[in-house]
């Protein structure tokens, strides 16, 4: 008050005294500093009250556990311990779990596995079902006294369409129709051309030479009426050595002269079976199947002192066949080490329609088989009214490394009907006893593990038994 008035009657004052606006001045600074000091003291406090709290946290530890070694006392048992535990464990063990149960603290001992990857198991215990089912043999004796009253045997899908039982129930066939199988087979199949090579045994190296001279009259499989043939040399049934001859553009009868030799033994001779792949060349999508020429009784066929010429037909799978009942596309990858076939169903295209409307209801099944024998089966999911799926699904199965010689897999399409019984609208088959496509595949997935490689696969009307074996049929009541 004595500042305002003296401010107001600067005359009063003394003339030794500042300004007014300098003592304002110096007030405002002041209580400046003062505020500064305050909030300064404040931040203090709650920094110093966190990093107590922080503090008290990172130090707490519970009673039980401490940093002394554990201790371990072995003790025999006596007869009057009773149920005293002969092994008596300290409770400074970091794995021990306390149990308060009515106010008294127990500690139990929990043992704990050591950490350990499960990408690869140090035991394939996935592979005992496996082992199981392979080893598995239904024997019925004569002497179970029991008697079927009533069997039902499930969908069969081993044709197109509903099957005639009426049309199989014959008593006797004759000769010619119990040996018409060699008949039929070369009257389905087409001829695409013929191959000219040569065959003999040489002494000096060991082994077969093989030679491809020609091969004639080839199918067009391009837009403009021509083929880049090339030929894939295969020695059955391991199919572990192959060849390859070189690409031949835009050619319908290319000249190979072509020489390869297959290290092995005469007796190792009599035993396996050649086998030439005629492909087409494509560089933007997959080759083109073109045919076959498999060639029996080497040693018959060779002779060890000059080179024996041949000409034989290559047989193909028939076009229309194919187109009509569709094309299914597969990826598949083998891992070794974890012993794991992953089937990756990515789509199928041209289907059969199966229903009035036109269209079908399409999934995939893929069957296991080793040995003759159903091990495993998976399905794909149901896609509704289309002859083009998508599919995208992969099926896993565990295979172990020894036996995935002997594999091979059935794949079925199949029509889903919630009404009647589901119909087969094509099948293939992928593995060692594959023929075509499905060996060929087979052999790049075994020559190249770890690594995922697609296919198409032309739909067929029914596979042979020993890839696709009859199921068990279900008991449904005992007398």
């Amino acid at each position: 008050l004595l500042l305002k008035n003296r401010c107001a009657n600067p005359e009063e004052g003394n003339r030794y005294l500042r300004p007014c606006h300098t003592e304002l001045a110096d007030m405002s600074l002041l209580l400046l500093l003062l505020a500064a000091i305050f909030v300064f003291a404040v931040v203090l406090v709650v920094t110093y009250l966190t990093y107590r709290r922080l503090y008290d946290n990172l130090q707490f530890k519970p009673k039980v556990l401490n940093d002394s070694p554990v201790h371990v006392k072995i003790a025999p048992r006596s007869p009057s311990s009773g149920n005293v535990p002969s092994i008596t464990i300290s409770h400074s063990l970091p794995e021990m779990k306390e149990v308060v149960a009515d106010g008294v603290q127990d500690v139990a001992a929990k043992k704990v596995a050591p950490l350990r990857q499960i990408t690869l198991p140090a035991v394939p215990t996935r592979h005992l079902t496996f082992q199981r089912q392979l080893s598995h043999r239904l024997d019925l004796s004569t002497t179970v006294p029991f008697e079927v009253c009533n069997m039902q045997q499930r969908e069969s899908l081993g044709t197109v369409g509903a099957i005639q039982p009426e049309l199989y129930d014959q008593e006797g066939l004759t000769s010619g129709e119990s040996g018409r199988d060699s008949t039929d087979l070369a009257a389905q199949a087409t001829t695409c051309g013929k191959l000219h090579f040569t065959l003999k045994y040489d002494i000096d190296l060991e082994g077969l030479v093989v030679k491809i001279l020609q091969a004639k009259d080839l199918p067009s499989k391009d837009f403009l009426g021509s083929s880049d043939p090339y030929i894939k040399l295969y020695l059955l049934p391991e199919r572990r050595k192959k060849f390859q001859t070189r690409v031949h553009r835009k050619n319908l009868n290319p000249v190979f002269n072509e020489s390869f030799v297959f290290a092995m033994t005469l007796d190792e001779l009599r035993q396996r079976t050649l086998q030439f792949s005629v492909y087409d060349f494509d560089r933007f999508s997959r080759n083109d199947l073109i045919g076959h020429v498999i060639v029996k009784h080497l040693h018959e066929m060779c002779n060890p002192t000059h080179e024996m010429e041949y000409t034989m037909d290559i047989v193909g799978v028939p076009q229309d066949k194919m187109d009509k009942l569709g094309e299914v596309m597969l990826s598949l990858c083998y891992l070794p080490t974890a012993g794991r076939l992953t089937v990756t169903v990515i789509k199928a295209r041209n289907l059969k329609p199966m229903d009035i409307s036109g269209s079908s209801d399409p999934y995939i099944k893929v069957i296991l088989v080793c040995e003759g024998k159903r091990i495993k089966k998976k399905k794909t999911s149901v896609k509704k009214s289309t002859l083009n799926p998508v599919f995208n699904e992969a099926l896993v199965f565990d295979v172990p490394p020894e036996n995935v010689d002997d594999v091979n897999l059935a794949i079925k399409v199949v029509d889903y009907d919630r009404v009647g019984p589901n119909e087969l609208m094509g099948c293939c088959a992928v593995g060692q006893l594959a023929t075509g496509v499905g060996r060929d595949h087979w052999l790049a997935v075994m020559d190249n593990p770890r690594k995922p490689t697609a296919q198409w696969y032309p739909l067929v009307d029914s596979l042979p038994a020993e890839l696709d074996p009859p199921r068990t049929p279900s008991v449904t009541c005992l007398k």
